[in-house]
Formats: structure tokens, sequence, C-alpha cells
């Protein structure tokens, strides 16, 4: 039996006056006709800021059409040909993202830091024509090039290309001989941006007229398999994301004189839809800070442009409030801090209220989505949930079996709207595991509906591990790898929400007892030998042997602590029927193991 699709949407009480319950449409066929309006209606507006740069709208408009009708006529790029965006957040990112919905060409967001085993998968899996890269990345394209034979179109562009010209040299020479960030390289039949844009502006263009169900962006994520899948994200999922979520959590109430700062990056889905869709189109002045880690500088960059919105993630407000020279800005213009990616931790949020007089908007979405789902209530809000689901996005909890659930029921959270995907990219079979018979997407997040009629969520079915920084990661492949060694029947990688990853490692008895053996380890019961020290020692050394970089494995994917369980898992227990492993059972039936691993991290925090 299937659910009904009418369910109780009780959170539409608590909607401001302003706020529709229903959302009809954007008003835009697509998002030509929408950056075509918005670079119209702020034209002699700042449209972006990076370094001491700042580009109006009109500016902004002109650089993108330039770049589609080079895309267009030199390049002979056809709507839905697909181009790779691996740049950090600077000036020419906005420029590209917009030229490539003008063109009707789908924007395939590439995150710098890929390893190249990551950036060859994405590239072939995407079927990308091209790739614009800035040119500190160079290094990694080339070794992947060879091994990706469609990408014929690479087009590199420096720092400073934007910068005008004073700036510009002198970026280009401090990125290149101070800071040394860019690699020496071999990139035959490069295009330097600078002359894409001369060229583009020479030639004629029109935008291209797409439908709303047109493929807009491929935006990568991760799943069960390990192995990034692309969302098929249309202009109308995009355009329906942007338009509800800025009169959601705004009230209408930003425009131009707002300056945003953008520090999530912009290839990140959260960020490319919110700040340079929902938020531009109201005009706002959006400052790009290209390096947030480097706090020295992004402080100066709150000092030079006195915001009164920020974007960021949990961790990036965390080390702010560490920073004694952020606690000496004044705070007067901030109005509204949005924080997505990761949980919100209590006592940064507190802090946060403390020391500037605002409170951090939390929310919740997933690539899928577009992203966004729900947002919590600027006026009293209630920590520890993701807020009400947003204008026009509907949300049930669902049972096992897929009934839906009362309040305060735990269940699954299932998502339908105008925001979700199109579907994975060439993967009919992960779509249909993620898509419901009556049109629902299933979130794999554990959750309830409050008696508010907040979303709180409670757990994780999928796969996927974020850590505090921000770090995603797919368990599933550093699990098989443990695999490999003799001494380990299973392994389970944990770490949601924790600074570092941790495992439960399900060991090998006779493989254990025989080392033992050949090794003249003594031992009174098996529980002491495994606690001893020689074993301790090999498991160690299995782990550090098997995850590292040699491997193709990152500095945040290795296992710092690790616990050894001895009870095999059984279906129904700790494996679903298809013998896969549940890793919500998991954190229920082990709590103690996994606290055990990250609780000197936890004091740490204290």
């Amino acid at each position: 039996m299937t659910p009904p699709d009418d369910i109780p949407r009780p959170w539409l009480a608590s909607y401001k006056e302003n706020v529709p319950h229903t959302y009809s449409g954007s008003g835009y066929k697509n998002l030509g006709a929408f950056l075509e309006e918005m670079f119209a209606r702020h034209a002699d507006r700042p449209a972006f800021s990076n370094f001491r740069r700042t580009l109006s709208y009109r500016e902004i408009g002109e650089r993108a059409r330039a770049f589609a009708a080079y895309l267009r006529h030199d390049l002979g790029y056809q709507p839905g040909d697909r181009l790779a965006l691996m740049m950090p957040n600077i000036l020419q990112f906005p420029i590209c993202l917009y030229g490539c919905m003008l063109a009707g060409v789908v924007a395939v967001n590439v995150n710098p830091l890929y390893t190249t085993r990551e950036l060859e998968h994405q590239l072939n899996d995407s079927g990308v024509r091209g790739i614009v890269l800035a040119e500190n990345f160079t290094r990694s394209v080339a070794e992947v090039r060879p091994q990706v034979p469609g990408l014929h179109d690479i087009i590199v562009t420096c720092y400073g290309d934007e910068m005008g010209w004073f700036w510009s040299p002198i970026v280009d020479f401090y990125v290149r001989h101070i800071g040394k960030l860019v690699p020496k390289y071999y990139l035959p039949g490069v295009i330097p941006f600078k002359k894409l844009l001369k060229t583009g502006r020479t030639l004629p263009f029109t935008p291209y007229d797409a439908r709303p169900d047109d493929m807009a962006m491929l935006q990568y994520t991760g799943g069960t398999t390990g192995v990034a899948k692309g969302a098929m994200l249309s202009h109308a999922n995009l355009l329906a994301n942007a338009g509800q979520i800025k009169l959601w959590i705004t009230g209408g109430n930003i425009g131009p004189g707002d300056v945003l700062i953008t520090a999530l990056p912009l290839y990140h889905i959260f960020c490319c839809t919110i700040n340079s869709l929902g938020f531009s189109s109201c005009g706002v002045h959006a400052v790009l800070v290209t390096n947030p880690r480097d706090i020295k500088s992004f402080v100066t960059i709150l000092r030079r442009h006195p915001p009164t919105m920020i974007t960021g993630l949990n961790t990036l407000f965390k080390t702010l409030l560490n920073t004694p020279a952020f606690r000496q800005l004044d705070f007067s213009r901030l109005r509204y801090v949005i924080a997505g990616g990761m949980p919100l931790e209590k006592t940064v949020s507190d802090e946060w209220q403390a020391l500037t007089g605002n409170v951090i908007v939390e929310g919740y979405g997933l690539t899928e989505t577009a992203p966004v789902v729900s947002v919590r209530p600027i006026a009293d809000p209630v920590f520890g949930n993701v807020g009400s689901p947003i204008r026009g996005v509907k949300v049930r909890i669902v049972d096992q079996d897929g009934y839906v659930l009362g309040r305060c029921k735990q269940g699954v959270v299932q998502v339908k709207g105008g925001t979700v995907m199109k579907g994975y990219y060439k993967r009919p079979d992960l779509t249909a595991k993620v898509m419901t018979v009556d049109g629902w997407f299933d979130t794999g997040d554990i959750g309830i509906l409050s008696i508010h009629d907040e979303i709180v969520l409670k757990g994780r079915m999928k796969d996927t591990i974020v850590l505090r920084g921000g770090e995603n990661i797919e368990p599933l492949p550093i699990e098989q790898k443990l695999q490999e060694s003799r001494f380990i029947k299973a392994a389970v990688v944990v770490g949601q929400d924790e600074r570092y990853l941790g495992a439960l490692i399900l060991v090998d008895e006779d493989e254990v007892k025989g080392y033992a053996a050949e090794n003249g380890i003594q031992y009174d019961t098996y529980e002491n030998l495994l606690a001893s020290e020689y074993i301790q020692t090999l498991y160690a050394s299995e782990i550090n042997g098997l995850i590292n970089s040699k491997n193709g494995f990152k500095m945040f994917e290795r296992i710092n602590k690790f616990a050894l369980i001895t009870k095999p898992f059984e279906v129904g227990v700790e494996l679903s029927a298809k013998q896969e492993i549940m890793r919500f059972r998991i954190g229920e039936i082990y709590a103690e193991e996994i606290a055990s691993l990250f609780v000197q991290d936890q004091k740490a925090d204290m």
C-alpha cells in the first residue's frame, strides 16, 4: 500500500504573514531569463568583490555573456554540453557559472582539493568537454588528462585576471613567486581566460531559451557505493530553491546595501544556489573569501567590508570566536548569519549570539534537494532542530515500510517538491533506490517532526560521514581496504560530526590466536589478549599500513582510533537482508565503544 501524498503540513501555521504557504514558481522560465533580469535591475550596484576589486552587476553580466558567446561560437558548445568549474572563490567563478547558465551549458562544479583519483572519476563520469580552472590546480588536471579522453578544452585563469590593470600583476606575482602556489605543469593547448573574454566580447550572443526541466547543473555527491555520483539539477530546481529560501530566511528584508560575506566555496551546492542565485537576485554585495583558513586575512576582509550577512560552517564560526582580532570588530550592521553543511554546536551558537547579538540560523538540506529543505526561524529559534520545511517543500517521516508517522515518531526523512533533483546522472539504479514510486526523495537521514512542527535530526542511515571541518568522507572504500588485512573480518568507520575518523574492527579470532602462538605471546583469556599491547600494536600497524596516502587516501580519511569487537554481525541486527551494514543500528548497539574513541576529543572541547 502506498502512503498518501496529501500529508498534514502543520508547520504552515508558523509561517510569517508575508510568506505564502505554497510556491507557484519563480516567475522565470529558466536561469538565463532570471540572470538577465538580475543584471538589468541591479546594473550599477556592486555584485561581487574579491581582494580589492569590485564588479557591478552590469560588469558581471557583460563578462558572463562574453564567456557564453565564446563557448557557443569559438568552441562550438551546444545546450546540454557539460563544462567543469574548478576554482576557489574568485571573481571568475560567478562569471563562468552565469555564463554556463546563459548558454544552456551544464555547469559541473569540481572541488579543487580532489585527489587525482576523484578528479579523474568526476571528469569521466560527467562527460565534460572542457574545464575552467585556477592556475594553481593545473598539475592535477595535467596528471589526469591522459585518462580523460573526452576532455578537450582547458581554460586556465590567473588569480589576477579580474583585478584590473594595477592589481593584476601584483596579485599574480604574489601567487606565483611569494606564495609559490603555482606548480610547474605541461598542458598544451591551454586557453587563457583573459583572451577568451576579450574574444567573446566581439561575438554576438542571445541567451539560450532553456526549458524548465533542462539540466542546469551536475552536482556531485557521495553515496553508499563510495563513488561520487552526479545529481542532475534542473533550471526549475535551482530557481525554486533560490526563490523559496530568499523569502523564508529574510521575509524579503534584504537587498541593495546588504553586504554578504561568502566564505563557503561557490562550488558547494549551498553557496552556489543560495549566495550566487538567491541573495544575488536581491542585489546584495557578495564579498568572496578565497581562503577562509587564512584567518588574519579573513578578519581584514570583515574590517574592510562590515557585513550585514554571513554564510559559513560551524568550524568557521568557532575559529572566528577564538580569534582575538575578530572579537574587536564592529557587529552593529550584522543582521543574518546562516550555517549549513554540518551541525551547529550549542556552545558556538551561544557564544556567537553573546558577542555579536545575532542568532546563527541553522538549516538542513542535501545536494539532491538543490539544497535547502528547512531553516530555523530567526525569531524565537529552538536549538537542536533544523527548522520547518520552506514553502513549496513537503516533508514526511516514514517507518522502514514507508508508512507515514506522526509527530515525535522517529523514522526516515523524505522530501518532495520542486527542488528535488531529476535523478542521478546515468545511474537509474541509484535513482530508483532513493526515489519512491509516489515521487518522494528518501534522504537516508533519521529524524522526527517535533511538537513545534520542526525537523529534529537523530542520525543517518546513509553512508557519508561529515567531519566537523566539513570534509565529506565515504566510509566504504576505507572499510574495503581494511578488510584486506587477514586479521580484520569487517570494519565500520565512524566519526560523524567529530574531528577525525575512528573504526570498529571485527577481529578474525583464528588469525589473532595464530599470531599469538607464532610470536610466543602468553595470555589467559581471549579478551586480555585483544587488550594487550602486542595485539593493539598489531592492529594499529595494519590500519596505518592500509589507510595512507600511498594507497590514495587523504589525511582526514586516516583512522585515528579503533576499538576491537568480537561478536560477528548478524542479519536483522547489524546487517540488512541484503547483507549490508545498517550504520544506524551499529551506532545504537556499539554506542559505548564509539563514544570511547572520541572521549579525549570531547574533553578538549570543554
